[in-house]
């Protein structure tokens, strides 16, 4: 399966607004370059979020007003990809044209999520919605198009929770 990259973004700051690129350069020192994550969180370098799994929360928000209008860019993750399901086992590696990343953990969405919209955290928090956190193991230029491919997929990692 082979899906393709439809967003890409970064923030200079922590908090600031996210900038969205038509391209960009990851790295393996930095991960998006111009990023203020990658250098400091050399293992939480790059963050993935899936189209369907965006919609698949707005959906779950939806109520007598509609479905809110938010843009991706909300969630604060660094790409946005379409027409692939993302791995959701540490270890598995992901394509991203020919930069190879790899799967470090799940994105836990943060409590700025309800912030943005009430219940965004606790729709985001279910099944890997919020997306991947990658470490870059090969960099390059990256852009909005690019085919999404995923190399090596590891078994699904499930926390589990006393009972």
């Amino acid at each position: 399966m082979i899906g393709r990259i439809t967003g890409l973004a970064r923030r200079p700051v922590s908090r600031a607004p996210m900038e969205e690129l038509q391209s960009g350069l990851l790295t393996i020192d930095k991960g998006l370059f111009g990023d203020c994550k990658g250098s400091k969180f050399p293992e939480r370098q790059i963050t993935i979020m899936s189209a369907e799994d965006w919609q698949a929360a707005m959906n779950e928000l939806s109520g007598p007003a509609g479905t809110p209008e938010l843009p991706w860019t909300a969630r604060r993750a660094n790409v946005l990809v379409e027409g692939i399901r993302l791995p959701r086992g540490i270890g598995s590696v992901v394509a991203l044209g020919n930069c190879m990343l790899k799967v470090t953990e799940e994105t836990y969405p943060c409590s700025r999520m309800n912030e943005v919209h009430p219940g965004l955290l606790s729709a985001l928090a279910q099944e890997w919605r919020g997306g991947i956190t990658c470490k870059v193991l090969t960099g390059g230029p990256v852009a909005l198009g690019l085919p999404v491919r995923i190399v090596a997929a590891m078994p699904e990692f499930k926390v589990r929770l006393p009972a």
